[in-house]
């Protein structure tokens, strides 16, 4: 199995020259954000996750979970791997001064996460799910929540988790059953069962903090009854420290497909106590505060696979010999088609990466902007691509993950490459924090109500006419500007069609997020193609140059065979009776 080593000149090739991330430093709060402490930043995750956390990613995959007696123990070395995590600061790195982190940008984080999902998916879980925890109560909890459980969930001291989905209410939420019973001294008991609670238990910490979502007795049916409790593993006492068990209990953890180093939990609980977050019956849109941030995470574990996939095909491309190619060379890399999917794989994977940092100094401006304007403008750009960056990133790393078996062959097939791992693994990223149904029915739905997408488009046309001119961009601009008219069209026809039918959009939308997404890549391939063109001595931009070339004429037209699916609407879908299926 191929080593992982961070892509720190491409990582910092989309921070400097697709989003400047130095701009952040004149915002607010951003100041320590300087250009040595993004490299420094950079170099020192890469350290830490390659020397340590990922090569954990097989053995936690071969190993996985094992559960006894309602306790979960991590494959060896995860709780080494996240004490040393947690104590370097890591998991504070975005966090608040206030609660022991280190108010460096969202954008920072994203970077790391981008390295730590590729090195090991299963272990980015633990961290990744804490940062919404402490998001929700950050944004929502009363101070004196703030105080007990924010510190701890910062440093990594204790972890976090989401426990949402039930038996009977998985993606509808209307139909959480758990309930919550005031004590009318503060507290609530809180009874019933979630599922497919990620680090719902495990051995790495001496506290786990649950935001769970429950109903009180005389809530209001449907989402507008679901209130949001913190339900600590263990009390805590008047030091701060855990104290007394509470009736959380682990009652099994799933076998699965992948992601076996990740904790997966059945939790009950059993007359536990929790503290209101905020609000009785407001739980849902304290939810959508972590939700929206994990989704974010989940498309950084789409193009961490990507990236990890990669990185092994290329490298097995340029070893391995099989067969004389046309050109005269000897190892595989030398066939066109083989060439085909690594310059696929390369050319999805880096285009995931700029539109994710894009959208991370977007979030950064959206919450520190000095000017209420700019933060709503930055804020509604999030919207938009939080969809877009969950669903098509994680369809990436699908097809990543495929071709890169592919391109292994038959080795890609078996466990000893590794290859076939980060399939298994790549799946469930498609599925949790929302399905990629779920986004792509937001994307045409609220976000097209809030008329996101369409304001996008018109500056994607506005950017895009002030190249018109430059010559050496022609190769991307002018199928640029044919693909913007494209979307234009596809955009006004689906909007016109979900006023006619609902059910237009609805059975179009997976293809229409897609397309988006397609030209949303290309947008930012303009950028890593214009920052190229003034340094091809370097092979390392010639390889940028080469890359944008291959987007533009074997990906970007992807959306020709969409659009006509798109707008035939939803009749050949629908018409068939559920007798004849």
């Amino acid at each position: 199995m191929p080593e992982y080593k961070a892509p720190q000149r491409d990582m910092m090739f989309v921070l400097n020259d697709i989003i400047n991330v130095s701009e952040l430093a004149e915002l607010p709060g951003f100041e320590d954000a300087t250009p040595d402490i993004v490299q420094g930043v950079v170099d020192e995750a890469a350290k830490i996750i390659e020397n340590t956390i990922a090569p954990l990613n097989e053995t936690g995959d071969r190993e996985g979970c094992r559960f006894d007696n309602g306790m979960v123990t991590a494959p060896a070395g995860f709780k080494e791997a996240y004490q040393l995590y947690s104590e370097s600061g890591w998991t504070g790195l975005d966090k608040s001064i206030d609660f022991g982190g280190q108010g460096l940008p969202y954008t920072l984080a994203t970077a790391v996460s981008d390295m730590l999902c590729a090195g090991n998916d299963a272990f980015s879980l633990y961290p990744g799910l804490t940062n919404g925890a402490c998001e929700a109560l950050m944004e929502h909890g009363s101070q004196e929540l703030q105080d007990t459980y924010l510190e701890k969930l910062t440093t990594g001291e204790w972890t976090g988790t989401m426990c949402l989905t039930e038996p009977q209410a998985g993606s509808d939420l209307s139909q959480v059953r758990t309930r919550a019973i005031d004590q009318n001294d503060g507290t609530y008991l809180i009874e019933g069962t979630k599922i497919f609670i990620t680090g719902g238990e495990h051995d790495f910490v001496d506290n786990i903090i649950h935001l769970v979502l429950a109903r009180l007795p005389d809530a209001p049916a449907g989402v507008k009854g679901i209130s949001m409790f913190v339900v600590p593993k263990f009390m805590v006492d008047s030091d701060g420290n855990p104290g007394a068990r509470n009736p959380v209990v682990c009652a099994s953890i799933e076998e699965k497909m992948g992601i076996h180093g990740s904790s997966t939990c059945v939790m009950s609980f059993e007359n536990a106590t929790g503290y209101l977050i905020g609000n009785a019956n407001e739980g849902l849109r304290y939810m959508f505060t972590m939700m929206n941030l994990a989704r974010l995470m989940v498309g950084l574990q789409g193009l961490g696979v990507a990236e990890r996939a990669t990185q092994g095909a290329i490298e097995y491309a340029k070893e391995r010999k099989q067969a004389t190619a046309i050109n005269g060379g000897e190892t595989i890399i030398h066939h066109p088609d083989v060439r085909r999917m690594l310059m696929t794989m390369k050319a999805l994977t880096e285009g995931c990466r700029m539109v994710a940092y894009d959208t991370a100094k977007h979030y950064d401006i959206s919450k520190a902007h000095p000017d209420e304007s700019v933060r709503k403008t930055a804020n509604d750009r999030v919207e938009l691509m939080t969809p877009i960056c969950k669903a098509f990133a994680t369809d990436v790393g699908c097809e990543v993950a495929s071709l890169g078996v592919l391109v292994l062959g038959g080795a890609g097939y078996i466990r000893e490459s590794g290859m076939e791992q980060y399939i298994r693994d790549a799946k469930i990223f498609c599925i949790y924090e929302g399905t990629n149904t779920i986004q792509a029915l937001d994307l045409v739905g609220r976000k097209m109500k809030m008329n996101l997408p369409q304001t996008f488009i018109k500056e994607m046309i506005n950017d895009l006419a002030a190249e018109s001119g430059n010559d050496e961009l022609g190769f991307i601009v002018e199928p640029m500007q044919a693909a913007l008219n494209l979307l234009d069209k596809t955009t006004q026809w689906l909007t016109a069609a979900a006023l006619e039918d609902p059910q237009n959009p609805a059975a179009t939308a997976v293809e229409y997020l897609t397309m988006y997404s397609l030209v949303t890549h290309g947008h930012f391939w303009i950028k890593a193609a214009r920052a190229a063109l003034a340094k091809q001595d370097d092979d390392f931009y010639k390889g940028k140059l080469a890359t944008a070339r291959f987007f533009t004429n074997k990906i970007l037209p992807r959306i020709y065979g969409l659009a006509p699916v798109i707008m035939a609407g939803s009749e050949s879908v629908m018409t068939a009776e559920e007798d004849w299926l």
